[in-house]
């Protein structure tokens, strides 16, 4: 892939097919500070730092959209994390998260970490709803209408 936009499987990609073109204008975003401590010897930021930043974009969204544990009790059950390039001390950053998808007792969000308003990384996260045993149990119908504006939507006809 040479272009900055192509299409895979009827989805639009960017940089290199790792960063799906989706409604990223619709998605939440959350400014992140960086700290010294979040940078590694070679002075970018430590890989495992991104999957903090990741959580830390999940609760202000879930604070923005005014979900409650009555809304979303979830726990994180996989991550994936696609790395596109360096993120360094100084510069703005930025999580915009789209929801994906949402089931029966699971839900997927996606993400794009952007550094001065370069895409960096590309994330994946499923979250399982689980009651206050922590057996999986399924999502209240307030939590797809809270979560509908920052719902993944298909592209229309190129």
């Amino acid at each position: 892939m040479t272009g900055s936009s192509e299409t895979s499987g009827g989805v639009a990609v960017g940089n290199g097919g790792r960063i799906p073109a989706l409604n990223w204008q619709d998605a939440h975003r959350t400014v992140i500070q960086l700290r010294y401590g979040d940078l590694d010897a070679m002075g970018h930021v430590n890989n495992a730092r991104y999957a903090e930043f990741l959580e830390v974009a999940r609760m202000d969204m879930s604070r923005a959209l005014d979900l409650r544990d009555a809304d979303d009790r979830s726990v994180l059950a996989r991550l994936e994390l696609d790395y596109v390039r360096e993120i360094r001390l100084g510069q703005e950053v930025v999580i915009e998260t789209l929801i994906e998808r949402v089931g029966r007792t699971s839900w997927t969000g996606v993400a794009r970490i952007l550094a001065d308003g370069v895409p960096c990384a590309f994330a994946r996260s499923v979250q399982v709803s689980v009651d206050a045993g922590g057996v999986p149990a399924v999502i209240p119908a307030s939590f797809a209408a809270r979560v509908a504006r920052v719902t993944v939507r298909a592209a229309g006809p190129a």
